[in-house]
């Protein structure tokens, strides 16, 4: 079975106010003495807190896991972990793409983020977006590419189902995902052509590094690519989730499109080759429409509803959902989503009932969403 992990970009925001804080070193410090203090237990082991591009960031990483109840369990443990260290400094935590309210948010700084605001200019300090990301398992490059060229038609669901970031600075942006949107804006990023191999992977990543947009590799944010650290594929284009079970179940959906994809690349299944402006078009309607409208179908790339395009998912990743027992767990949570809806759902009810002009309503609201960030 191939293992999983994910890292989850966290927002700190006033546990009063619900406005974004810059407290992400005080955070960090305050996780690092409790734990020097109190070791978590060995099951609760392994994993790090670290800094993100903005001092009201923090991003937590599980380490390799092969069953889903352990993955739910470290996402939990890592965001209580966050929680109790956000309270000491006067911030909670918060799982969304974007900043639902505006505050004022400072990069980070260090030698190559001051580097990168050089570069990017006022890009920068507004690219205040959280995302999860998902590693999976691979044999080896030629695998790992393989897999690439077969899930990039399929990513764009991942965005849907994740689909929580429709408030960005006291806006209601009308997007499912607004930080789709902002992520795009990074001149590396979007889908990745079929390439076939290993050296036409490198060979298109020297290819971007040789104009001297990206700073280093680390900047090529593409929707999957291979970790520059680890023998894994990467898959970038989902929301961090307001409720951990849709983490849990972005990730399952991403094991299994990498088991699919490496059992076609070894049989010789040929790739969906889907032209890259087609995937940023379906792209582009599963931030705005999560699975509230229609989504593009990957193998036939027409618009089509939402439910019947996720049916086509399960059919497609069927086998190796089977095999790892993460079936039913699956289609429970595709389920759960099309009935009650994505993080983005919850996120415009609680805000859009708070009314846009009463911010001390608008403060509740993000307060509770805090609450249900962690499980409270």
């Amino acid at each position: 079975m191939r293992s999983m992990g994910v890292e989850e970009e966290l927002l700190l925001v006033d546990a009063r106010t619900g406005r974004p804080r810059n407290l992400a070193r005080e955070v960090v410090r305050a996780a690092q003495a409790r734990e020097a203090a109190a070791p978590a237990p060995s099951d609760g082991r392994g994993g790090s807190l670290g800094h993100e591009l903005h001092k009201t960031q923090v991003e937590t990483d599980t380490p390799p896991l092969e069953s889903l109840p352990a993955l739910d369990h470290a996402l939990r443990a890592w965001r209580e972990r966050t929680r109790t260290a956000a309270l000491e400094v006067g911030a909670r935590v918060l799982a969304s793409g974007t900043s639902p309210l505006a505050g004022d948010s400072s990069v980070e700084r260090s030698d190559r983020y001051d580097a990168m605001a050089h570069r990017y200019g006022l890009m920068m300090a507004e690219q205040l977006v959280c995302g999860c990301h998902v590693h999976v398992d691979v044999s080896g490059p030629d695998e790992g590419v393989g897999v690439l060229d077969r899930i990039r038609a399929w990513v764009p669901l991942l965005l849907a189902i994740s689909a929580n970031s429709p408030w960005s600075q006291s806006v209601d942006t009308a997007h499912e995902s607004y930080r789709w949107q902002m992520q795009m804006r990074w001149p590396s990023a979007g889908p990745l052509p079929v390439l076939g191999s290993p050296d036409a992977y490198r060979r298109y990543v020297d290819a971007m590094l040789a104009t001297g947009v990206p700073l280093d590799e680390a900047m090529v944010y593409s929707d999957a690519r291979l970790s520059a650290l680890h023998p894994t594929v990467e898959i970038r284009t989902a929301d961090v989730c307001l409720d951990v079970r849709d983490a849990v179940l972005v990730a399952a959906l991403s094991r299994a499109l990498v088991e699919t994809a490496a059992r076609e690349w070894a049989e010789g299944v040929e790739p969906l080759d889907v032209p890259a402006p087609i995937l940023r078009l379906a792209g582009w309607k599963a931030g705005r429409h999560g699975l509230a409208g229609e989504l593009v179908d990957p193998p036939s790339g027409t618009s089509r509803p939402a439910a019947d395009v996720l049916a086509t998912l399960l059919d497609h990743v069927g086998d190796a959902l089977h095999d790892t027992g993460d079936h039913d767990h699956v289609s429970r949570g595709l389920s759960r989503l099309l009935d009650d809806g994505t993080g983005a759902r919850r996120q415009r009810e609680l805000l859009d009932a708070a009314g846009p002009d009463d911010e001390d309503a608008l403060s509740r609201a993000v307060v509770r969403l805090s609450r249900i960030t962690v499980g409270e």
